[in-house]
């Protein structure tokens, strides 16, 4: 039985930190801390002097967002004729002439066709609100340079989608007034978000 304990006990302990070759768990633990920090330190070194840290302004932009009821629209304005120059200087090459899709996706039809085997999802078709629109343009357009279109200039290029699609008329003008009071086709096409924290049915 002695023997029995004894070889169960020498199991239980296979390494006991002899030899040679053997390290001490401090000494482990201060190697992988002195390399986690080496490694740590050349990652976030900038070793190729190349970018350069945003600034404020920059952040408060990136995460500012403009609310269905238009809660957060700059000033300024823009018409539809004044879209239509601009859209087909920075938008029809990805869009199409007249928004019909290319490389891009199509922005306008599909009315009718959301609950049909091949439903269509364009600005005119699903979009629930004009300020959705205006925010994404703002932040993704043109999709080689994101960001670069002035306020009056995104509001002219979301006054020409909107015509294309027959939801403004062509002497249309919009901003941060005009802009939340259009009614999109799809506005009550979209469920309640049953999470109580979120509400219990959708903006109006």
């Amino acid at each position: 039985m002695r023997e029995g304990l004894s070889a169960v006990g020498k199991v239980a302990r296979p390494f006991q930190g002899r030899g040679r070759g053997a390290k001490s768990p401090a000494l482990l633990i201060g190697i992988s801390a002195t390399l986690f920090v080496t490694v740590t330190a050349v990652a976030q070194s900038p070793p190729f002097g190349v970018g350069r840290p945003p600034t404020p302004e920059e952040i408060r932009e990136l995460g500012s967002a403009i609310a269905p009821d238009g809660t957060g629209l700059p000033q300024g304005s823009g018409t539809v004729a004044a879209g239509r120059e601009l859209f087909a200087a920075q938008c029809a090459r990805c869009h199409g002439p007249g928004g019909e899709g290319d490389v891009g996706p199509r922005l306008v039809g599909g009315r009718g066709t959301l609950r049909t085997p091949r439903p269509l999802k364009t600005v005119g078709s699903f979009w629930p609100y004009a300020t959705t629109l205006w925010d994404y343009v703002n932040r993704a357009m043109p999709f080689d340079q994101p960001g670069r279109l002035t306020p009056p200039e995104v509001y002219a290029a979301v006054a020409y989608v909107l015509n294309l699609n027959g939801i403004v008329a062509a002497d249309a003008v919009m901003d941060a007034t005009s802009l939340p009071k259009i009614r999109m086709p799809n506005r009550d096409g979209f469920v309640a978000d049953p999470r109580p924290d979120l509400g219990s049915s959708p903006r109006k």
